[in-house]
């Protein structure tokens, strides 16, 4: 089957798009390509995020079983410890609830949006 669409990247919204380019940058080792008050990205490994500023922005609750599902990030990488140390210290915090025990650990970016940092397949 043909796809009928290829990705071209993914959009957050966010209170402030040049921290949270900066953010996922250096969380992802990603070069950060344009950044504007009302507009930054990140690109990296075939594709893009963007940040775009909306006035009045709320984060997402985690876990919030009273709304729909919204979106998240899953990130591959070596060692959970380390990434999750390394995130925090870039301004992620750990939230209490994690179902994912020793396999996945969920964080929230600095403007509230849950992502995860799972452990990479085969490992």
């Amino acid at each position: 089957m043909t796809a009928t669409a290829t990705l071209a990247m993914l959009n957050l919204d966010c209170a402030d798009p040049s921290a949270l380019a900066g953010f996922y940058g250096a969380v992802l080792d990603w070069k950060v390509v344009h950044s504007e008050e009302e507009y930054a990205m990140v690109s990296g490994e075939g594709t893009s995020i963007g940040f775009g500023r909306i006035e009045g922005y709320r984060p997402p609750e985690w876990p919030d079983t009273s709304a729909a599902k919204r979106f998240h990030l899953d990130m591959h990488v070596d060692d959970l410890d380390a990434a999750e140390e390394r995130c925090v210290a870039l301004g992620a915090t750990r939230p209490a609830f994690q179902p994912g025990g020793d396999r996945w650990r969920v964080l929230l970016d600095p403007a509230g949006h849950p992502f995860c940092v799972c452990i990479r397949p085969g490992e």
